[in-house]
């Protein structure tokens, strides 16, 4: 069988940028903090915890003092730098730069529509470390939604400003467009022209969709693979699914198994922008072992 993978899938540059500075520093220090899972890989926080990476909470960082933090590539709250600084830690901040600048525009804009008695509406999962980071720049005032049900918490006859999380999916940004605009519509439609849309989307990872679509109905076989914490795995796994019904979605090369390939399929391995490329390399060995 011939075996190939996605010179698309991989990091994207955010989360590339973050395990480069958690290395440099491990290398110079031996050890390092780092808030929450550097990325959502279990393999890959495996490899830098054997460096020295050490995985914290928030309850745990409140009570340090007088050493060293990696914030990971999903930003954080404003909360999160007072503590450092009353803690004397020394942040390494390692912010996806996309994420800063979202931040920066979700600050500026609730500002702005809070004077008006207006929302900030955030498209993202509650919870999510990035949508913890943008709601934290306006004072956890900010609604977030995912569902229809979500949308209950908006009040349609005040003005609306839309963001996104940066790693969801543009099809799903414009269905939530589309059902803000008719609830607006149907309750107060003299507010359409306060409804404010802003695609905060990164295209860097939102471009991987229609990529994959091609990349799975152009091989036999599919090979997904990606840590099961990771959401934008789970996300493009399903892309791969339904271009082609032979994908399946593995963590690492222990859960290949022989009987989902014949000796001419045509065989595609890929991943999500949380995946390391030694990962899938790792992978491409074992599935040429395969008899």
């Amino acid at each position: 069988m011939t075996i190939d993978i996605d010179h698309k899938s991989g990091y994207c540059f955010g989360v590339e940028f973050a395990i480069q500075m958690a290395e440099d520093e491990l290398d110079e220090e031996g050890a390092l903090y780092c808030l929450g899972d550097i990325v959502h890989n279990g393999m890959e926080v495996e490899r830098l915890a054997a460096k020295g990476l050490k995985v914290i909470d928030h309850k745990e960082l409140a009570e340090l003092h007088d050493c060293k933090v990696l914030i990971r590539a999903h930003g954080e709250p404003p909360e999160t730098y007072k503590l450092a600084l009353k803690n004397n830690i020394e942040l390494i901040d390692a912010s996806c730069p996309v994420v800063l600048k979202l931040q920066n525009r979700v600050r500026n804009a609730h500002q702005k529509v809070k004077k008006e008695e207006g929302q900030t509406v955030i498209y993202g999962k509650q919870g999510h470390a990035e949508v913890v980071g943008l709601t934290g720049q306006t004072a956890n005032e900010a609604i977030v939604v995912m569902n229809d049900e979500d949308l209950d918490q908006v009040d349609f006859t005040k003005p609306i400003t839309l963001f996104s999380q940066t790693t969801k999916s543009t099809k799903g940004f414009g269905k939530l467009v589309g059902k803000i605009k008719s609830k607006i519509a149907d309750t107060a439609p003299e507010m359409e022209e306060e409804f404010n849309i802003n695609d905060s989307i990164c295209r860097q990872v939102s471009n991987r969709d229609p990529h994959l679509e091609v990349f799975a109905q152009n091989h036999d076989v599919i090979v997904f693979v990606s840590g099961k914490k990771s959401s934008n795995g789970k996300a493009l796994f399903q892309t791969c699914k339904a271009n082609n019904e032979r994908s399946y979605f593995i963590e690492s090369e222990t859960e290949l198994e022989a009987d989902w390939f014949s000796t001419d399929d045509k065989v595609g391995i890929c991943g999500a922008t949380s995946t390391p490329n030694w990962l899938m390399e790792q992978v491409k060995e074992a599935l040429g072992k395969i008899e």
